[in-house]
This record gives C-alpha cells, sequence and structure tokens, in this order.
C-alpha cells in the first residue's frame, strides 16, 4: 500500500484543525485553487515554500505535510532544452568489470595533482559563474583524470589526491543539483563522502555534508537535513582559539545549513539560535588571515553569508517586510558562491511581490536574467514570484517581462 499522498495528509490535518478549505487558504496566505487541488489529487505536489505556509497555518511541522508525490515527479520540468547529462553519468558512475578496473579508462599516465587541482578551481570558477552547460562538459573529464590519479599516486600522497578526487565529486554533485538531477547528485555527493573518509580531510568531508543537507533539503527531508548538519557540526566543532578559517568556515555552513531546514520545518526559533552561533564563526574568519587554495563552500562564509540566511529565514516565515529590512544590511554583491546571492536576491523579489511593490520585483528579477539565466529557469521560486506579478498587475507586460516569464516556464 503507497504512502498517503500530500493532499490527504493536509486534508487530514485541516480537519482535526477543525477549518475549513478557505480558511486554511486564508491562514495560510495561498490561494485556496492550491488547497483544493492538492486535497483533490489533481495537484500532487507543491513547494515547499507552500507547505511550510500550510505547516504554520496549521501548527504542525512541515514535514507532518510531506507524502507521496512519485506522480508529480514523473511530470517534466518548464520546455526548455534539457542539457545533456550523459557524459557527467558516465563520470560519476563508470563501469567496471569483474576485476575492478574501469572498462574504459583514459590512456596514458594522469596529469599531476597540481595540474588537476588547477583544473578544478577553473571549472569551480566555471560553475560560480553559472555557465553550466561549460563546467558539464568540463567534469567528467576532469573526473576520469582524477580518478586515475587515484589509482597510481603513490600511498604517501594518496590522502592528498583523494581529497581532490572528493572536491571534484562534491562540485559535480552540486551542480547536478542545480540541475534537479537528484538522483545523480546523490550518487556523486556519496562518491565525495567517500573520498573525503579516505583522505582524512575532516574540513573537505564536512563540507561535502553541507551539499548533502542542501540535496536532501530539495527532496523534502528536511528533518534528516537538519539532524544530519547539526551531528556532522557537533562533530567537527572547532576551537575557535585554534581553528584555520577553514575549519571555521566547514562548522558555519553546517549551521546554515541547519538552520535553512529548521526554518523550512516550522521551528524558527532553533534556525535563529544556529544562525546566531555561525555568526560568531564568520566574524572570526574575518580576524584571520584567509588560506590559499580555498574551492567552492569554505571560500564563501563570510558575516555577509550569514545576513543573506537571516533574510532567507525571514522569507521562509513570510515576512516581506522583515525580508526587505534585513536584506539593507547585505553588502552588495555577487558573492564568491554565486548560487548564494542569487537565490538572496530571489527572497529580495519575492519581497517586493508579496508587498505589491512589482517593479521592484521585477527589476530584481531582470538583474538575475542578465547576472545569471542559466541559474534562474531551474528556480521553481522564481517562477513562483513571476506567477505573483502577473497575476497581481493591473496592465499589459512588457516585452522584457514577458520574456522573463517564458525564461522560467511562467504561463502567460
Amino acid at each position: 500500500m503507497s504512502d498517503p499522498t500530500i493532499g490527504q495528509k493536509l486534508k487530514r490535518h485541516r480537519k482535526t484543525a477543525k477549518l475549513t478549505q478557505e480558511q486554511l487558504a486564508e491562514r495560510a496566505q495561498v490561494s485556496v485553487e492550491i488547497v483544493r487541488k492538492l486535497e483533490q489529487g489533481t495537484r500532487r505536489s507543491a513547494r515547499m515554500d507552500t507547505l511550510h505556509a500550510l505547516a504554520r497555518a496549521l501548527g504542525v511541522a512541515t514535514t507532518a505535510l510531506i507524502g507521496d508525490a512519485t506522480e508529480a515527479a514523473a511530470r517534466a520540468e518548464p520546455d526548455h532544452r534539457p542539457l545533456s547529462l550523459a557524459g557527467i553519468r558516465r563520470a560519476i558512475a563508470p563501469v567496471r568489470g569483474l576485476d575492478g578496473a574501469l572498462l574504459t579508462a583514459p590512456a596514458g599516465d594522469p596529469p599531476t595533482l597540481d595540474t588537476l587541482a588547477g583544473r578544478l578551481r577553473t571549472v569551480d570558477r566555471t560553475y560560480q559563474r553559472n555557465d553550466y552547460a561549460t563546467a558539464l562538459a568540463e567534469l567528467p573529464p576532469l573526473l576520469a583524470d582524477v580518478q586515475a590519479a587515484v589509482d597510481v599516486t603513490p600511498d604517501r600522497e594518496r590522502p592528498a589526491a583523494y581529497a581532490l578526487l572528493a572536491r571534484t565529486q562534491h562540485l559535480t554533485g552540486n551542480l547536478l543539483i542545480q540541475l534537479r538531477a537528484g538522483d545523480l547528485a546523490q550518487t556523486a555527493l556519496s562518491g565525495a563522502l567517500d573520498a573525503a573518509r579516505a583522505s582524512g580531510d575532516q574540513v573537505v568531508a564536512a563540507t561535502v555534508i553541507q551539499g548533502m543537507t542542501w540535496l536532501l533539503m530539495r527532496q523534502g527531508r528536511l528533518a534528516e537535513a537538519a539532524e544530519l548538519a547539526v551531528h556532522t557540526a557537533d562533530q567537527v566543532e572547532p576551537r575557535f582559539s585554534r581553528a584555520t578559517p577553514g575549519q571555521l568556515a566547514a562548522w558555519g555552513w553546517l549551521l546554515v545549513g541547519a538552520a535553512a531546514a529548521y526554518a523550512r520545518d516550522n521551528q524558527p526559533g532553533t534556525a535563529t539560535d544556529l544562525v546566531d552561533a555561525a555568526q560568531a564563526a564568520a566574524v572570526r574568519i574575518g580576524e584571520r588571515a584567509p588560506e590559499p587554495g580555498h574551492l567552492m563552500m569554505v571560500g564563501g562564509f563570510d558575516p555577509g553569508r550569514v545576513q543573506m540566511a537571516r533574510v532567507e529565514n525571514a522569507a521562509v516565515a513570510g515576512d516581506p517586510g522583515r525580508v526587505l529590512d534585513l536584506a539593507q544590511l547585505v553588502p552588495p554583491g555577487p558573492t564568491p558562491v554565486g548560487s548564494s546571492w542569487q537565490r538572496h536576491r530571489l527572497d529580495v523579489a519575492w519581497a517586493y511581490a508579496q508587498r505589491r511593490q512589482y517593479q521592484e520585483s521585477t527589476g530584481v528579477l531582470l538583474e538575475l536574467r542578465s547576472l545569471a539565466p542559466a541559474w534562474l529557469r531551474q528556480q521553481r521560486y522564481a517562477r513562483d514570484v513571476v506567477e505573483t506579478i502577473v497575476d497581481g498587475r493591473r496592465r499589459a507586460m512588457s516585452d522584457e517581462e514577458a520574456e522573463l516569464a517564458s525564461l522560467v516556464g511562467c504561463p502567460l
């Protein structure tokens, strides 16, 4: 027997609360059509922010509303031509024979670890620029070369090789999360964690866990995401007097990830406490000289990123006024971790739209379209904001607004 659907769980909790569909929609500030379609089964999925708003209105954990959405998972995303994932699939799940050898291994000797690290830095910068097509083209051969290097590296250098493999697979997992290829992302991140453990590098391992936390939240597994992030943060909590910037950043990212999960699971007090703790780590990093060679998550943690987390939690709580107030304290971007800045700006666009400041909201979205079109088209959040603008505007859409709606897959 299959698990109850989201709609079935929603209906049960609504009846327990003795609310009509209209009353629930009003409390949650969502369309009554969303409530009706979910309960009728004509709509089998909803954005996490919508489920969170419904959970707040019902006084239950968001996870109490998450049910079977297998039919919804089979539905296509907006009809943009998908980037091919065949090459990256072969790279993260290569075919091996009975003896464990790769069916098709790179010819010749692999490049040196220094050369491979340089290539990884280049791909990381490409990813942070939101050039996903180039990153997808460059990652498969890099993954193959790094794996080949691990296989031939002398024992004394093997930990460094495994750390490089972990970082490469971590970046691959992050990219796949952005492209909503969740199963492939899980494969990449699981491989990254195995390699990180083999390297003995706790900072690398902790940043991989932060990526896994992000993936779990995308999958609606909020309680697991929070538990994983907090448990790992407890394991790696640094002594501030001796900690390196990398150790502080890895710990801080875990706290921010846990806060995001708790906020979405209707536990704002816990989320606030975790962000406050992350702030202390960010301030301490600011007092220390950064280590050279940072990649990905470790290099992008600072007080500005923590302030973005406060803004995000205010958006999750449905408070547009607080979002705009807190956003004034975020330093101007973009930031080294591009997706963090872009997600923050979506929160600002959402807040403007909720306050019927449609021109300001559109301006933020057009800024994002110019900066990161490949990223923006993957964001369901952006589609929801555009739909709010389209539904609320009383005049005809401009050409720019129509192009924006087309980019994010919003029906006109």
